[in-house]
């Protein structure tokens, strides 16, 4: 292994994590960067997310499928066209997610540190 291999960082460092419950949301970031990823930013509706993602675009995404009174399917959208990998943190089942993005990773809601971690994993 080259020593630019070895500094690669095994996750991604900056992460936007888009969750309306400010609990849920303050726990998943702290459990993120508490596996080392330097930059976590938390966003709770589609509006801000769409201008964080605007301002700097995040390696990786966790998006909450149910906001208050919206979906965060527009910032899938979004992400999707930057061709930012991303998952889904949700409740709901499979049927809770447009057939879109069904290739897409979906956690459960308590998200196990294991799942997280593994979406998190840098696959670059």
């Amino acid at each position: 292994m080259t020593s630019s291999q070895s500094s690669v960082p095994e996750f991604y460092q900056h992460v936007l994590v888009v969750e309306d419950d400010p609990i849920i949301a303050l726990g998943l970031e702290d459990t993120i960067t508490d596996l080392g990823v330097a930059d976590v930013r938390v966003a709770a509706n589609v509006v801000t997310a769409l201008a964080m993602i605007e301002e700097r675009a995040p390696q990786f995404a966790l998006l909450d499928v149910g906001l208050v009174r919206e979906k965060s399917f527009a910032i899938a959208e979004r992400l999707s066209t930057l061709g930012i990998p991303f998952a889904f943190s949700t409740g709901y089942g499979a049927d809770g997610v447009p057939a879109a993005f069904s290739d897409r990773p979906r956690l459960p809601k308590p998200c196990p540190t294991e799942a997280l971690e593994a979406v998190l994993r840098r696959r670059d």
